[in-house]
């Protein structure tokens, strides 16, 4: 019999080891990192042979992050952690059937996420049968006969749910969306509802398109570059060698974030050794350590200062844009000791900032998580547009709006139609081009699925890659939402802990990693994915499968639909024969896709229209940009209360955990870590390690998590910071931001207590 498996990630029992922070990310330490940790995945071999092949015009896109490729790529086009992506999925261990049959699913919950990760590449289809403890090997027709029979016996489509990872291709999900769509249900999830959500409903309500305006170049043109929200040491560390280069070509850069992050201090490009050049670089020229959830009122004293300034475009205002009145009217009304208070930065330092940006002839703002997860993340967003119409800083030379995409191609997914909510011209035109009619009901995005599984409202779950349980918010919840499922599908390539929290019955399709070579009967295939910028290119896997039981998400997605709709109304398995023909698919059913096939064989594939970038020209109903009037909000916490939010170790991307450091924070070997301002600590009476639990408060709610060990850290006081997965169990599923349902992972109002002694040590 099943037992009750573990859905949290077990307490870490690890010692805790203590170093000083960093202020200097990547060099020689970056480059042993990503040898020591290819050579331990993959050996001597297939780490030179598959390293050289990351990011290159005839090699893979690496399965990290979605930072654009330079035009002059160097014979080393990756990061630290893109080295650790490549490696953690090119690694010679594999989970096999006999694994499964060795291993509860109750003994692999005891396990962390290191450890399930650490295992190995799944190698066969395997199946959880209601009632089992254990999975056992299934054939691939047999998956898709019990997965049919769950999709074809549901009382509507609308009981089934399928969720997308980032990782997915451009040619698997338009073949994904295709087919939930004929299959009668826009219920499509994905993790762009996590992250940058607020950005694209942010952006396409004030410029008219949902994405970045940027491109790579820019940062070459470039006066001030804004890095709001954003660490890109961790996060997305080749970022730092277009900071490095702009910063060397005159540009300046203002840093807004809680933490200092060494990625952001000084770098140094470890290809730089090999030319001699040894100094390292100061990137960020301010760094204004902002208070969690005060960039709103940052934003409102930056605003306020170019105005007294005089530092607008008012041509470009006149012409291009509707609202600015309005705007400064409201602005006028606020006072700078409510920027102050809010911010938690003093007035001379915005000033300072505001002087910088008052100069600039043309500014770029970056920004991530930090920005999009809070209550007001769409609003503090329209805050950051509201700061570059002012100057007409969109649509030129160096400047722009660049919100950083995680995941390699999260934005693809949704420029192919991966998405819950499609406008109407949407679904017009991809009527027109795949020929059958499609829902128009707007589906579940991923706080409103987790609430009708909890609802008993669905029967099938079915995941394109990713680790949604970890990933999602309000993790026991989210367990118990998961449970209430007749059928739960995971398409993956490691285990991870959504394998073990499951419906009734649950299913595991193995398939190729981005690095593997994709033979279909018509030959090698060849894949397509968007950069953070809009720019669309290939990616050719060249390593051998890591099992002969492995096939890839085109495959898998037409052989499930074929199963479940015959050869209605697409041909679906004709289509994987030659990925071409999903391609010529696209280019009938997608703006900006015509001639696909030919215009993605170009040398660095092309660039999909952006009309802010392309003409200064906006989609919005008033054919013009818009400013918006936002009050600013409610920050106040009680006494006693925290803030906390969210993070990524240096050692994880994503929900994958690679090891158990944080180098540039100077932990070592756990995770259960609570980053604390040190006067707040001795406010409590606490020294390093204290063994604390944390409670967050939502709404009358409680929730607790214990065994966490206090670190003294350069944050702001009141706020906190900790691990994801590890703290996910703390965020409230329905504290969402406004307007774009995005869980407030960076607004976690919290007390903290303490608990025994015994993790106290003396350094």
């Amino acid at each position: 019999m099943r037992g009750e498996p573990r859905a949290r990630t077990p307490e870490d029992r690890t010692p805790l080891k203590l170093s000083t922070p960093k202020t200097k990310a990547a060099g020689i330490p970056a480059v042993t990192s990503s040898l020591m940790h290819g050579l331990k995945k993959m050996g001597v071999v297939k780490t030179a042979r598959t390293l050289r092949m990351v990011n290159q015009k005839e090699g893979f896109d690496c399965p990290g992050c979605a930072w654009p490729d330079p035009e002059h790529r160097t014979a080393f086009e990756f990061c630290e952690n893109g080295a650790k992506a490549v490696a953690d999925e090119a690694m010679k261990a594999n989970v096999t059937p006999e694994f499964f049959a060795k291993h509860s699913v109750q003994e692999l919950a005891e396990m962390s996420d290191y450890q399930l990760n650490s295992f190995g590449r799944i190698a066969s289809p395997v199946l959880l049968e209601e009632g089992s403890s254990h999975y056992a090997k299934i054939s691939w027709d047999e998956a898709f006969d019990r997965i049919s029979t769950h999709l074809k016996n549901t009382v509507s489509p609308d009981r089934s749910v399928f969720y997308t990872s980032g990782r997915t291709s451009n040619e698997a999900a338009f073949l994904y969306q295709a087919f939930v769509r004929a299959y009668g249900t826009n219920n499509m999830p994905d993790c762009s509802n996590m992250c940058h959500e607020s950005s694209g409903k942010g952006l396409g309500k004030t410029i008219g398109i949902g994405k970045g305006t940027v491109s790579l170049d820019d940062f070459n043109h470039a006066d001030v570059i804004m890095v709001i929200g954003q660490n890109p040491g961790t996060n997305h560390p080749r970022m730092l060698t277009a900071l490095r280069d702009a910063k060397e070509r005159g540009s300046r850069i203002i840093h807004i974030n809680p933490l200092p992050e060494a990625g952001l201090t000084r770098f140094k490009h470890p290809q730089d050794y090999m030319k001699g050049n040894m100094k390292t670089t100061t990137l960020a020229d301010i760094h204004l350590p902002v208070r969690i959830g005060g960039d709103a009122a940052l934003m409102k004293g930056l605003i306020k200062h170019q105005l007294d300034a005089g530092a607008i475009d008012q041509t470009f205002i006149d012409e291009k844009t509707e609202g600015f009145e309005a705007m400064i009217q409201h602005v006028e009304t606020i006072e700078w000791n409510s920027i102050v208070s809010d911010s938690g930065l003093t007035e001379s330092q915005i000033k300072e900032a505001g002087a910088m940006l008052a100069k600039s002839s043309a500014t770029i703002a970056c920004w991530a998580m930090g920005l999009t997860q809070h209550r007001n993340g769409v609003g503090v967003i329209q805050e950051v547009v509201n700061l570059l119409l002012m100057n007409g800083h969109v649509g030129r030379p160096g400047a722009g709006f660049c919100p950083v995409r995680g995941h390699s191609n999260v934005q693809g997914d949704r420029t192919v139609g991966i998405w819950e909510a499609p406008t109407e011209a949407f679904l017009e035109r991809m009527e027109e081009g795949l020929g059958f009619p499609m829902p128009h009901t707007h589906g579940y995005d991923v706080v409103h699925a987790i609430q009708a599984m909890l609802d008993g409202k669905v029967d099938v779950f079915f995941c394109m890659g990713g680790n949604f349980l970890s990933a999602a918010p309000d993790t026991d919840r989210t367990a118990i939402a998961l449970q209430n499922i007749g059928l739960t599908v995971q398409v993956s390539t490691k285990l991870n802990r959504s394998h073990l929290i499951t419906g009734k019955e649950a299913i595991i399709l193995p398939c190729l990693g981005r690095t593997e070579v994709d033979e279909q009967s018509s030959g090698q295939q060849f894949v397509t994915v968007e950069n953070s910028m809009g720019q669309v290119h290939r990616s050719v896997g060249g390593l051998p499968p890591a099992s002969i039981d492995l096939r890839s998400e085109p495959w898998i997605v037409a052989r499930m639909a074929e199963a479940t709709l015959g050869n209605q109304p697409l041909p679906w398995m004709n289509l994987v024969e030659n990925y071409d023909e999903i391609r010529s698919l696209m280019a009938r059913s997608l703006n900006g896709f015509e001639n696909y096939n030919a215009k993605v064989r170009a040398p660095h594939g092309f660039a999909l229209p952006n009309p802010p970038r392309d003409s200064q020209s906006f989609a919005t109903p008033s054919g013009k940009a818009h400013f918006t009037v936002h009050e600013l909000p409610n920050v106040s916490i009680q006494p006693g209360q925290y803030v906390l939010m969210t993070m990524r170790s240096h050692d994880q991307y994503n929900t994958t955990i690679y090891g158990l450091h944080d180098r540039y924070r100077g932990v070592h070997g756990h995770r259960r870590v609570l980053f604390m301002n040190a006067d707040d600590m001795v406010e409590r009476g606490w020294k390093t390690r204290q063994s604390v639990s944390i409670t967050s408060h939502f709404n009358g709610e409680t929730r607790h998590s214990d065994q966490w060990l206090v670190v003294p850290y350069e944050i702001p006081r009141g706020n906190l910071a900790a691990y994801f997965p590890e703290a996910n169990s703390l965020v409230p599923l329905h504290s969402t931001a406004e307007l774009s349902n995005t869980p407030t992972s960076k607004w976690i109002v919290c007390t903290l207590s303490s608990m025994d002694d015994s993790h106290l040590e003396e350094e």
